[in-house]
């Protein structure tokens, strides 16, 4: 099990390395004074904030659920600066609860394609009619390129259901960054927040191992998303 969790992570990371040029050589690459930062940075924040859920089912104390998420962004019509069609980032993500509080806590990170970002929240999870499992969740994150920094702040809800061994998922969240450029001119800052919208699934095909798959949707743009994780 631990070999096939290896080895669906390095798969996530080579995808990732693969089919996108880096992020840090791109930005620096397309970045001007005409470049339409802030919808630069709405796609960003959509990265990382995809990584907020794949289910609306917490862990139990003391369990952990350790996996890795691919996401996938597709930069806005207004992104002048992204050149690929999508900005890619793989994260490594781990959860457990504090018993006490009632409340999951989880760390995530990544250093991808010249993308690096650490950060991690508070999920408080609950159940309705013994069939719906419902999660809210805020999370913070710090990353950075060679030629930026951003401060990532996320708010997400979402509700999953269990239909035998195939769990489907709704959420919505909301994403605001704070990115500064650096060791740029002109150098220049924004703010922006966004809305998105979740629909996915999450399959148990085996004890203790899941995979999971969901589209997003943006104000601009839209995101993909997949992974795989241990949970117990």
């Amino acid at each position: 099990m631990k070999k096939l969790f290896a080895v669906c992570v390095s798969i996530l990371c080579f995808a990732g390395a693969s089919f996108a040029s880096n992020i840090a050589d791109d930005f620096r690459a397309h970045y001007s004074a005409a470049s339409d930062l802030s919808a630069y940075n709405k796609d960003l924040n959509a990265l990382i904030g995809l990584a907020d859920f794949h289910t609306g089912k917490g862990t139990a104390f003391p369990g952990f659920d350790i996996g890795a998420t691919l996401s996938a962004v597709k930069p806005s019509s207004s992104n002048n600066i992204s050149s690929d069609d999508y900005l890619y980032a793989a994260f490594i993500t781990a959860e457990t609860k504090i018993p006490v509080l009632d409340l999951g806590v989880v760390l995530r990170g990544t250093d991808s394609n010249g993308f690096k970002s650490l950060g991690g929240g508070l999920k408080y999870n609950f159940g309705l009619f013994d069939t719906v499992n419902i999660s809210l969740g805020g999370f913070y994150d710090r990353g950075s390129t060679d030629w930026y920094t951003t401060d990532h702040y996320s708010l997400s809800a979402v509700a999953s259901m269990n239909v035998l061994f195939i769990t489907p998922y709704l959420g919505i969240g909301y994403d605001y960054g704070e990115l500064k450029t650096k060791d740029l001119l002109p150098s220049r800052s924004t703010s922006d927040g966004d809305m998105r919208y979740t629909a996915g699934v999450n399959v148990k095909p085996f004890p203790f191992v899941y995979l999971f798959a969901a589209y997003t949707q943006t104000s601009s743009s839209h995101g993909l998303q997949g992974g795989v994780g241990l949970n117990f």
